[in-house]
């Protein structure tokens, strides 16, 4: 679901690590903004990370 419909980022998975060194699982999500953009010469409503759209990998519909 939190997938990048441009570069296919997702969630990460990794181990937050308390002061006393007790392990828990945790989650690292990416930030999507859900935004209209040309997708095959036609607007539709795709789900992209902050990153593609400050690089200009997407470009915005009206």
């Amino acid at each position: 679901m939190a997938k990048c419909a441009i570069c296919d980022k997702g969630v990460k998975v990794g181990i937050k690590l308390s002061h006393s060194h007790i392990r828990t699982k945790r989650t690292w999500s990416p930030n999507l903004q859900r935004v209209k953009a040309i997708v095959d010469g036609s607007p539709k409503r795709i789900m992209v990370c902050t990153r593609c759209l400050r690089s200009g990998k997407v470009q915005r519909a009206i």
